[in-house]
C-alpha cells in the first residue's frame, strides 16, 4: 500500500455526504493524484471511479495538505489528502412533470430534443425540479434508471441558458453506445453564436486547456494544467460591432465555447459571466443548432438541426438591420 487511510463510513453517512482522509506513504510510486486515489479499495468500494474523482477535484472537493488540488497533482510522500463526496440525491425526488419540450426525432431507442433556454438539464442546487429530466420522465417513463438514477437517459448536457439539440437515451444499450461515441469524439456538435466584436481571423481553432477557475469556483478558465479543449470556429456574417459564428466542438468541456471566445477577446453577446450583460438579450447568444451521431442500434448516421429560437432570431434581425443602416 502506498499510503494509509481513514474514511467516514458511519451509518447514515451517505445521507450527509462522506469524507475520506488519506496520507501518502513514504515511498509512493510516482503518479497523478486521481490515479493514486482510484486504486484505493475504500474509494473503489464506494463506486468512485477515476473520472468521478476528476469531477470531484474540478468541483473543489479534493484537497492536498489543506489546499484545493487538481486531479493532475503529482503525489508526494506524506501528502495529506481529503476527498469529500456530496450526499446523493434520492431518486424519489425525480418526479415526472408535464413540461413542454419539443422533440425533433424519437424512436424506441432515443429521443432528440430542442431544449429551451432557461430549462436546467437535471435537478441541482437552486432547481430541485422543473428540469429536462422531470419533463422526460413524464414523456418517457421507462428511462428511469437508464445510465444512472440521478440523470436518467442523459448523455450530454447544455448550460442552463443555452438552447438547442440534445440526444437522450431511452434504453441502457443506447445510453452505453451513445456515451462511447461521445467519449471517442464521434459526435458532430455545431453551435450558432454571436460574439461581441469583429472576430479576427475569421476562422480558426482555439486549442486551449480548460480547468475550474481557482478564484471563482463557479467559473471555468483557460489553464495550462487543465483538460484538453478544442473549438473550431468560422465567421458566417459580420454585423455591426458583432460577429455571427458557427462553432464545432472537438471536445466538450464545461462552458467551453464561452470560455474560449472570452479568451480570444470576443465574449458571447449577453454572457454576464465571461463577458458583459446586454440590454438586448437576457442570456448568452448560444444555440446548439446541429447534432450528428450514429444510431446506437442501426449504426445509421443521424443528423438533426434546430432553428434559432425567437429571442435569438429577433436579436439577430436587429443586428442585421443596424448593420444595413450603418452601411
Amino acid at each position: 500500500m502506498n499510503g494509509t487511510s481513514t474514511a467516514n463510513t458511519a451509518p447514515g453517512a451517505a445521507a450527509k455526504g462522506e469524507r475520506y482522509d488519506f496520507v501518502v506513504g513514504a515511498n509512493p510510486k510516482p503518479g497523478r493524484l486521481d490515479a493514486w486515489l482510484a486504486q484505493l479499495p475504500e474509494l473503489s468500494a464506494a463506486g468512485l471511479s477515476r473520472s468521478r474523482l476528476q469531477a470531484l477535484a474540478a468541483d473543489g472537493l479534493i484537497t492536498v495538505n489543506g489546499g484545493l488540488a487538481r486531479a493532475s497533482h503529482k503525489i508526494r510522500p506524506r501528502d495529506a489528502i481529503t476527498v469529500c463526496v456530496p450526499p446523493a440525491r434520492s431518486p424519489a425526488h425525480l418526479v415526472p412533470q408535464d413540461i413542454p419540450v419539443p422533440a425533433v426525432f424519437e424512436d424506441e431507442h432515443l429521443i432528440v430534443v430542442d431544449k429551451p433556454a432557461g430549462l436546467p438539464v437535471h435537478p441541482g442546487p437552486g432547481h430541485p425540479d422543473g428540469t429536462l429530466v422531470n419533463a422526460l420522465l413524464a414523456r418517457c417513463p421507462d428511462i428511469r434508471g437508464i445510465g444512472g438514477e440521478l440523470r436518467p437517459g442523459i448523455v450530454h448536457r447544455l448550460d442552463l441558458d443555452t438552447s438547442g439539440l440534445m440526444v437522450v437515451a431511452k434504453t441502457q444499450t443506447a445510453h452505453q453506445h451513445l456515451t462511447e461515441q461521445l467519449k471517442n469524439r464521434e459526435f458532430r456538435k455545431e453551435y450558432l453564436a454571436v460574439a461581441v466584436g469583429m472576430v479576427t481571423p475569421d476562422s480558426g481553432t482555439v486549442d486551449a486547456p480548460i480547468a475550474r477557475d481557482p478564484r471563482h469556483r463557479q467559473k471555468m478558465a483557460v489553464d495550462a494544467g487543465g483538460r484538453v479543449a478544442r473549438t473550431h470556429y468560422e465567421t458566417l456574417e459580420e454585423l455591426e460591432g458583432h460577429t455571427l459564428l458557427n462553432l464545432v466542438l472537438e471536445t466538450g468541456r464545461t462552458h467551453q465555447i464561452r470560455v474560449h471566445l472570452a479568451y480570444l477577446g470576443y465574449p458571447l453577446l449577453g454572457d454576464a459571466v465571461y463577458g458583459k450583460a446586454s440590454a438586448s438579450v437576457n442570456r448568452q447568444f448560444l444555440h446548439a443548432a446541429r447534432l450528428g451521431f450514429r444510431h446506437p442500434v442501426t449504426g445509421e448516421w443521424l443528423e438533426h438541426r434546430a432553428d434559432l429560437p425567437s429571442d435569438l432570431s429577433s436579436i439577430l434581425a436587429a443586428l442585421r438591420k443596424a448593420t444595413r443602416s450603418a452601411g
